[in-house]
């Protein structure tokens, strides 16, 4: 008997058109940040509806270039889940600022605005939402929280491009930006990618020049520049900046990925759908909500299993028939980098607070949602004939 085929979690869609656009910048000499580079931010920034687009080596420098901007210094306080990817955290620890965890909505996995406003002090200096798994977070609560308060909104859209949120009665992409700077990720496992990559957005003029300094070790003029002049151009060096530059090979793939982006899109909404039909026939499993204000663009599906289920026995079932899953989105106050000291809820001792290393009663929609969550398969070219084998199996792995 034939073994049957193995079903990953996610993989990129890339062909042809990607692989023969990788020819011109090999070809032409100019392989780092450059023609292909400056392209690829134009066609992005069109794209969202944003005034600038600046594009790095990864959403993680992003985020922490977006905070850095934004005035983001040691020992201020950054608003934000613990229930995303490590990365999102991490940048906040980057800048000297202390992470302030807010709990989730569970119908979503997204920041939970009606908790943030009890948590913000004179040492808040921005709100840092997530886009979780593609699915917009409630951004217009949070952008007006942040303008009451003078506070910066920074959007982890990492997981984001293509979805849409409904603003003053408009479908709008995500990344125009809303709140000050979005940020957004081209990892393999992301709807569109460039091997690796990211991108900020804004309509700040400003913080568009300063993610151009920190992006490439503070230099005042970039190579382009110099090497279009016929006169000699002696760079200086205006701040402490970094190498975060993306090459234009990856751009060259970006700016073909992001014209299938449409397509990408509007296959994974119907994908998403059809999980929707097959899982409500499993009457335990919630599946994913999605707010009359989102439009995800499903860079994943995660499902909610029973309490009483031992989600890990039930991700290794599966995995023993050929498919792979992941658990529900990981919390950073969780693991072992992020020591009880590293990290806030918003109360201290005696203040009410009673959190432990690695678990917070404040976090409880987060920690469940980690605990009990389950990525199935999602991506473009995932057939019909997977998706009920997928579900078939998870219903057989609860049964056992």
């Amino acid at each position: 008997m034939e073994e049957a085929k193995k079903i990953p979690i996610a993989k990129p869609f890339l062909g042809e058109n990607e692989a023969l656009a990788t020819h011109r910048p090999i070809l032409s000499g100019w392989v780092t940040q450059g023609p292909e580079v400056a392209a690829f931010e134009n066609e992005f920034s069109k794209e969202v509806g944003a005034a600038h687009a600046c594009a790095v080596s990864n959403c993680t420098v992003a985020i922490y270039m977006a905070l850095l901007s934004v005035g983001v210094k040691p020992g201020d306080e950054v608003i934000t889940a613990s229930h995303s990817f490590i990365a999102t955290a991490n940048a906040v620890r980057y800048t000297g600022a202390v992470p302030v965890f807010v709990d989730i909505d569970p119908a979503t996995f997204n920041i939970d605005p009606a908790l943030v406003e009890r948590v913000i002090t004179d040492r808040t200096s921005a709100i840092l939402c997530v886009h979780q798994l593609g699915m917009p977070c409630d951004l217009a609560a949070l952008v007006e929280i942040g303008k009451q308060h003078k506070i910066p909104v920074v959007e982890d859209a990492a997981c984001a491009t293509g979805s849409e949120i409904r603003w003053n009665g408009t479908w709008e992409k995500i990344g125009k930006p809303h709140g000050d700077i979005a940020c957004f990720s081209f990892h393999p496992r992301k709807v569109i990618t460039t091997g690796d990559g990211g991108m900020l957005t804004t309509n700040n003029p400003e913080y568009d020049q300063h993610f151009r300094l920190l992006r490439q070790h503070g230099m005042s003029v970039p190579d382009t520049a110099r090497h279009a002049s016929n006169t000699v151009i002696n760079e200086s060096y205006v701040l402490l900046g970094h190498n975060f530059r993306m090459t234009d090979i990856q751009a060259a793939v970006g700016r073909e990925q992001l014209k299938r982006l449409p397509e990408l899109v509007r296959e994974r909404r119907i994908l998403a759908e059809r999980y929707n039909t097959l899982l409500r026939q499993i009457p335990e499993i919630m599946i994913p909500g999605q707010p009359e204000y989102a439009r995800s663009n499903w860079q994943s599906y995660c499902v909610r299993l029973p309490r009483h289920i031992d989600q890990r026995r039930v991700m290794q079932y599966m995995l023993d028939e050929g498919i792979s899953t992941r658990r529900g989105v990981m919390c950073a106050h969780r693991e072992p980098a992020y020591p009880r000291e590293s990290w806030s809820c918003g109360l201290v001792a005696g203040d009410g607070c009673d959190c432990a290393a690695f678990t917070c009663q404040r976090l409880h929609e987060s920690e469940a949602a980690q605990d009990h969550g389950l990525v199935v398969p999602l991506f473009n070219g995932l057939t019909e004939a997977d998706q009920e084998r997928v579900v078939e199996t998870l219903k057989a792995a609860l049964a056992v």
